[in-house]
């Protein structure tokens, strides 16, 4: 199968640090290319990748002082696809990029469809989703599709990672993590005082957006130093995940926010680490409770069950990842609604002149 994905410019695929949605899309375009499928990944230019590279720009658009509008590069990608198409180049089309493919692509014959992998509560998503109401979409969870019913759900379909990108380690756990990004949604404030309450040490490898850096400046950074037992270690790489997660006695997820996924959850369940994440958004589907950790309501539960972590199966907890998260089941399932969508589409219409 001939597949195009299109990918945002903001960070390269994969991205060098953080970045959740690139690096989704670089695991299943490898997925897909190694299952012996066609595919061309439309991305920036310091893009890696065994697929066939048709790169926007050179540079992700996050480490590219010079672009003030990233809307403009990305419109000129999505009718670089679409001139490819008018050449029949691909079978079929799958966008990340939110609701913005919805309009041009809707108007053109090859199949398509859209992951959506941000959230959708807010106010300005409803007359988009019932506009385009027709429109091809898979969710990344079902607690994602909640605000906007209307929408022409295809299926849901977790995400995955590479079933050896991260593994448990020979570490004795020694402290509970924090892993991701710092902002006020994320709940790193909690996590803290969910530590400080058990006083056992806390470390947090996370990225601090220029966005949310008053933020973190006015409120995090004073918890961080007023506490001996909290360490800041900042953004780290997939190399140093296995250490960092290997070594938690589990990951704290206290979010505040309806959370479409949360790639953090399956990071740590591939390495062997429990989760104790608050109930919100996707995160009752992610994890099983009592097995690859807890869900809890508030800090006082959260702390409550600090204690059992312990007592859960590492080795059963990196079982279940392989059962319910690898990107190969994430591939299979994205070509099975491939197919589905290829099947209801109606046959192309290819014009011959009077000349042939």
């Amino acid at each position: 199968m001939r597949i195009a994905q299109v990918a945002p410019l903001t960070e390269a695929v994969p991205p060098k640090l953080y970045g959740g949605t690139e690096r989704v899309v670089h695991w299943l375009t490898e997925e897909l290319v190694a299952l012996g499928h066609d595919v061309t990944l439309f991305a920036s230019g310091d893009s890696r990748t065994s697929a066939k590279l048709d790169a926007a720009w050179p540079k992700a658009l996050r480490l590219d002082g010079s672009v003030r509008d990233p809307y403009a590069l990305h419109m000129e990608m999505l009718e670089r696809v679409r001139q490819k198409c008018d050449d029949e180049e691909f079978d079929f089309l799958h966008f990340h990029l939110d609701y913005y493919p919805f309009s041009l692509f809707y108007r053109q014959p090859t199949p398509f469809v859209t992951t959506l992998h941000g959230r959708l509560d807010l106010p300005e998503h409803q007359p988009v989703f019932t506009t385009f109401s027709k429109i091809p979409v898979i969710s990344i969870s079902n607690a994602q599709r909640r605000p906007v019913p209307q929408a022409n759900w295809m299926r849901t379909i977790h995400h995955g990672l590479p079933e050896n990108l991260l593994t448990p380690q020979p570490v004795q756990p020694s402290y509970l993590a924090v892993l991701g990004r710092i902002a006020p949604e994320k709940g790193v404030d909690r996590a803290i005082r969910i530590a400080t309450r058990c006083g056992i040490p806390l470390k947090i490898a996370a990225k601090v957006d220029r966005a949310d850096q008053e933020y973190y400046d006015e409120l995090i950074s004073p918890l961080i130093k007023a506490s001996p037992l909290v360490e800041f270690i900042g953004e780290i790489s997939d190399r140093e995940k296995p250490d960092f997660l290997s070594g938690a006695i589990g990951l704290l997820v206290p979010i505040d926010w309806p959370e479409p996924f949360g790639l953090v959850m399956i990071e740590a369940m591939a390495c062997g680490t429990p989760v104790i994440a608050y109930n919100r958004g996707s995160v009752p589907e992610i994890i099983d409770p009592g097995l690859t950790g807890f869900v809890v309501e508030d800090e006082t539960s959260a702390v409550a069950v600090v204690g059992r972590l312990a007592t859960l199966d590492r080795a059963a907890i990196r079982k279940q990842f392989e059962k319910r998260f690898t990107a190969r089941r994430m591939a299979l399932d994205y070509l099975a609604a491939y197919r589905g969508l290829m099947e209801e589409a109606e046959p192309r219409i290819k014009l011959v002149s009077s000349a042939e």
